[in-house]
């Protein structure tokens, strides 16, 4: 065993026997006892189904197959002394699957072969699959579809709604809560993007509760996941990249991992988990359809658009920096008034919050000079209208600022939000009198 490079799989004699302890170093860690079990069955998975595989092909194969997980049960059952093993899980020698259990009584449809046969996910309900995509193989709009039809409960958290989304899923939305099933979307006002009318068609629905997080300045949620509960036990959810729009539940190059409790059950417990704490959570706000949440929903989504009504009042939150934002503050502040350096670059990951910091820092030279002029520069319009959406957040100013960029024409110049673009079209002709008025040089600025 010569191939270079990092492992992460149990050590077998034969491993043990070919690893040159001498010429290569052995990254190696001792098994611990609270994840045995699981790194143990992993492990003996792989070899059943090899064993399973090795069984020879003919008439009799499943049979066989079929005898020889009940002779691994049986030898269990005798190794750990527990004859319950056997009684609940010996293998019914016809070798059948289960796929549904309804009450003819009380049927839920009048042909339920049929029933079971439309809501059944083509997936099916124990494996993970991957959608890629562009309607390429099965589709993930079909899917959802079966899994929202065989579902008790279903959780929904996307960054933003569409109505184009929301009509795909209208008839089994509104049949699976007229049912009695619960249905919770968490979803936010992020970038505008969110259509007020899904939202409201959502909070209208029976059994339905919609939560919303304003808070986009400074949290930004991206994470799609959806999520079907069912009282068998077989849950299953989609992980991945779309939002609940038609493109990309449909045509748009989206990738989505569909995940199972019965191969991955801790994914499962883990969304599900991270959903209800995000659902407990004060960022996010419960939407109910009356007329006060009407109007700040479609006040904060026009804010975000860029397209603000400065005499409609203001929803702002109590923005504070986060530790790490508010050490970066101290030291440009320590950088300025100590060492006199007033041209300062701040580096930090993506999603730390550089805009958000870069506003408090504004902020705090604006209060001491409120005559002063601003520039902000970035190379695409969704980010200035972002950043100008912040910066009125942290300065608690609905009308501070304006856009330069694509049809956006700013009129006094003052603070602007800009894109690279423009400056460069608009700064090397002659032809706008109002700019060359202004002498927008170099010291024009004063932040």
């Amino acid at each position: 065993m010569n191939q270079t490079g990092i492992y992460e799989q149990l050590i077998t004699q034969l491993v043990e026997q070919n690893l040159d302890r001498e010429t290569f170093h052995v990254g190696e860690r001792s098994l611990e006892a609270g994840e045995a079990a699981t790194w143990l069955s992993r492990f003996l998975t792989r070899l059943i189904e090899m064993a399973m595989d090795s069984v020879p092909n003919g008439d009799s194969r499943i049979h066989e197959q079929i005898h020889l997980a009940n002779t691994i049960v049986q030898w269990l059952s005798k190794h750990i002394n527990d004859e319950q093993l056997i009684s609940e899980n010996l293998l019914d020698s016809r070798g059948k699957i289960l796929t549904a259990l309804f009450d003819k009584a009380n049927p839920i449809a009048a042909d339920l072969p049929k029933y079971v046969e439309t809501i059944m996910p083509l997936t099916g309900l124990t494996q993970s699959e991957l959608f890629c995509g562009s309607n390429a193989g099965i589709s993930l709009e079909t899917e959802i579809k079966r899994e929202i039809q065989s579902s008790d409960k279903i959780y929904w958290l996307v960054s933003f709604i569409k109505w184009t989304g929301i009509r795909i899923f209208k008839n089994e939305l509104e049949a699976f809560t007229r049912s009695g099933k619960q249905l919770q979307i968490i979803t936010t006002s992020y970038m505008g993007a969110t259509d007020a009318k899904a939202v409201e068609f959502l909070a209208a629905l029976p059994n339905t509760e919609v939560k919303l997080s304003y808070n986009t300045n400074s949290e930004r949620l991206h994470a799609k996941s959806y999520l079907f509960m069912r009282n068998t036990g077989f849950n299953t959810g989609y992980i991945g990249s779309s939002n609940l729009s038609h493109s990309a539940l449909t045509s748009g190059l989206e990738w989505n991992l569909k995940i199972t409790s019965q191969e991955i059950p801790h994914i499962i417990d883990k969304s599900l988990s991270t959903f209800e704490t995000y659902w407990q959570s004060p960022d996010f706000e419960l939407f109910d359809g009356q007329a006060p949440s009407r109007e700040k929903l479609s006040n904060a989504l026009q804010e975000a658009r860029g397209n603000f009504n400065n005499t409609a009042p203001s929803f702002y939150f109590d923005i504070k920096p986060h530790s790490h934002q508010q050490t970066i503050l101290d030291k440009l502040q320590t950088e300025r008034e100590l060492h006199k350096r007033y041209r300062n670059l701040v580096v930090a990951a993506t999603g730390t919050g550089k805009t958000i910091i870069s506003a408090f820092d504004f902020a705090r030279f604006y209060q001491q000079n409120p005559e002063a002029k601003f520039l902000f520069i970035a190379h695409r319009e969704e980010i200035l209208k972002q950043a100008l959406a912040a910066y009125r957040g942290v300065l608690k100013n609905s009308t501070f600022g304006e856009l330069w960029v694509g049809n956006n024409k700013p009129s006094q110049y003052r603070h602007l939000f800009a894109s690279i673009q423009s400056l460069n079209t608009q700064l090397s002709t002659a032809k706008n009198n109002h700019i060359n008025s202004l002498n927008l040089s170099e010291d024009y600025f004063d932040s």
